[in-house]
């Protein structure tokens, strides 16, 4: 047997605002919810797909993101192509988001693969990447993987 992901969960401190950003920034559905005061969550997938999570929201944290903590390092996102990073970048920028580099930056020298790098509202960090497309475009450094050191 060989296993693969089956969801990510992270903990936020308020889940509506992390609603709005998974759900109207990124396009995440939500296919469901716990509203209770003291147990709330959400789980967000794609809603034209098998309904099934992938990405668990629980309103469990206390602070925010600590990347000197073990545990979560970042979360990359996987899309079909650069422009579609690109799509995803503007509508990032537009809803104020500050990003770890400038623009499309490649996984590494010479890396075909590449993509955007930046934090969600508790400090989480997120990659949207594309496999293919990203040859030519800037690398932060050439010894080290990009999305490694963000």
């Amino acid at each position: 047997m060989t296993l693969r992901t089956g969801h990510i969960g992270l903990n936020v401190t308020d889940l509506d605002r992390s609603l709005a950003f998974y759900r109207d920034v990124l396009g995440f559905g939500v296919i469901a919810e716990g509203k209770e005061e003291e147990r709330r969550y959400a789980f967000l997938g794609s809603l034209a797909g098998d309904g099934r999570p992938v990405l668990t929201l629980w309103q469990q944290a206390q602070g925010s993101y600590d990347e000197a903590r073990a545990g979560l390092h970042h979360l990359a996102l996987e899309v079909d192509s650069v422009d579609r990073v690109r799509e995803y970048e503007t509508a990032l920028r537009d809803y104020g988001v500050d990003f770890a580099y400038e623009g499309v930056v490649a996984h590494r020298e010479g890396s075909a693969s590449g993509g955007i790098f930046f934090h969600d509202p508790d400090g989480t960090r997120l990659e949207i990447y594309a496999p293919s497309g990203a040859e030519g475009a800037p690398v932060p450094s050439a010894t080290a993987p990009t999305c490694g050191f963000f």
